[in-house]
């Protein structure tokens, strides 16, 4: 299961929202998920390979909530017999298929992790067009704090929902959709360029980010089991960012320019 792609009909391209400063986080964050992607996933191994590194490194609900790695036997239900809840308690004659593996370090490790090529890019455009303006006010520091804590509270709601899930779940969205609730409280009203995919018309149009952010967040409830995406994880990740920024919004809101009236002419 990932934390995406859920790409909307309505895709943002860039906002009209200039930074102060060079967003060094944001862009070494989208060039740690794609080195990651690319040589430590290694999307173009054989398919056995892939599923025993992602069981390996990536955070899954039954390991977390019960403190352990999975055993083989859930591992084996879980993959051959498509059984999403195979959690059970773990005898000793049922040892862990990575006993090694560390639960909780797997919530930070699956936030780098991604399913296809199309969740990468879409989660990587997403996080450059709203990053880089949270990065500008929050700064270094808070932003990687803030980037990191919105990961773990997408984690985290998406296991309160599903606590005897055995699927890992991968994906940088989570924290993305983190950055994205702070960027509504934020710039609400700052234009968005997006495209608008309407059956076979395609439009750019300039939408203000409250109503491109909120139609995403709602989209989130229509999301159908069948797509094997963890919306909950988005919603929870939203509403992080959007209460932090709204807990800390007088501190990061951008300063306001004074408009000075004109001097009088002296030929009056």
């Amino acid at each position: 299961m990932s934390y995406g792609p859920k790409l909307p009909p309505v895709l943002p391209l860039k906002d009209y929202n200039p930074t102060k400063r060079f967003p060094v986080v944001t862009l070494l964050l989208i060039a740690i998920n794609v080195g990651v992607y690319f040589f430590v996933q290694r999307p173009f191994d054989e398919g056995t390979s892939q599923a025993a590194f992602t069981y390996e490194v990536a955070a899954i609900p039954c390991e977390v909530v019960q403190g352990r790695p999975l055993s083989e036997d859930e591992v084996v239900r879980t993959i051959r017999l498509n059984d999403d809840t195979a959690c059970e308690e773990r005898t000793p004659d049922d040892p862990a298929v990575f006993p090694n593996k560390s639960v909780w370090l797997a919530l930070v490790y699956s936030m780098f992790l991604h399913g296809g090529l199309l969740h990468l890019g879409g989660n990587m455009l997403f996080l450059w067009i709203f990053g880089n303006n949270i990065e500008d006010r929050m700064r270094i520091p808070g932003y990687i704090g803030f980037y990191l804590l919105a990961g773990l509270a997408a984690s985290a709601a998406h296991i309160l929902v599903q606590p005897d899930s055995t699927i890992p779940v991968v994906g940088a969205s989570g924290a993305i959709a983190g950055v994205m609730g702070a960027y509504l409280v934020l710039f609400p009203n700052v234009k968005i360029r997006s495209l608008i995919i309407l059956l076979i018309i395609v439009l750019f149009r300039d939408i203000p980010a409250k109503w491109l952010l909120g139609a995403w967040f709602v989209l989130q409830f229509f999301t159908s089991p069948d797509e094997g995406v963890a919306w909950v994880a988005h919603v929870g990740g939203f509403v992080f960012g959007a209460l932090i920024a709204l807990f800390l919004r007088e501190r990061l809101r951008p300063s306001r320019v004074p408009v000075l009236a004109p001097e009088p002419d002296p030929t009056w």
